[in-house]
């Protein structure tokens, strides 16, 4: 399905617009406008998009809007996509900056932004619920999110040292699944050819 250019912009110039928080708190914007309303990505699609995102240098939105802007329309795409998604928040923090400046030492303002914090805590909660619900993790993936969480809380390595990690572990994973299936299958076949052989010869006699 051929997507225009300004549908792009559009569609991540309203998922900047409506999201407060950025970053995670993207993700739920991103997985309604992009794998319910638009059909652009699968469930399965947005995660890898996550890690995507997360694996590379940059702000989540820029990440993700580039990557999903190319897939949809080349270079132009790719452009129009940040544009879009930068521009709403690009804006408002011009304005918001001007009026800190001015109003910052109001009580009133620390203690909304405060509240806006939080609010903005349990939006990210609620889209990694909602991802990880959809999305049917392995073992493997269980064990590496529990070492990460401990590694990163603990502050043993660099977070791109365990992005690495994480990148080694689940290739050196899916190597032996696709070993483990392959033999399985040899496994099969033989057995059959085995039973095939046996009717052959009783059929001989």
């Amino acid at each position: 399905m051929k997507i225009s250019k300004w549908d792009i912009f559009k569609t991540f110039f309203i998922i900047g617009l409506t999201t407060f928080g950025g970053g995670y708190a993207m993700l739920g914007v991103m997985r309604h406008k992009l794998v319910e309303h638009k059909k652009w990505l699968t469930e399965d699609e947005i995660i890898e998009l996550l890690a995507v995102s997360e694996s590379t240098p940059g702000p989540f939105a820029v990440n993700a809007a580039t990557f999903i802007g190319y897939r949809k329309g080349k270079f132009l795409g790719s452009f129009l996509a940040v544009l879009g998604v930068i521009l709403p928040s690009l804006t408002i923090s011009v304005i918001i900056g001007v009026l800190l400046t001015q109003y910052g030492e109001i009580k009133l303002v620390n203690a909304a932004l405060k509240g806006i914090a939080a609010g903005v805590s349990a939006i990210i909660l609620i889209a990694f619920l909602n991802l990880s619900s959809k999305h049917k993790f392995s073992v493997v993936d269980i064990l590496i999110f529990i070492i990460s969480v401990a590694l990163v809380f603990f502050h043993v390595l660099s977070v791109i040292y365990i992005i690495l990690i994480g990148a080694a572990t689940g290739i050196i994973a899916g190597l032996i699944k696709t070993k483990m299936s392959k033999d399985k299958e040899e496994e099969e076949e033989s057995e059959d050819d085995v039973t095939n052989n046996a009717w052959t010869l009783l059929g001989l006699l």
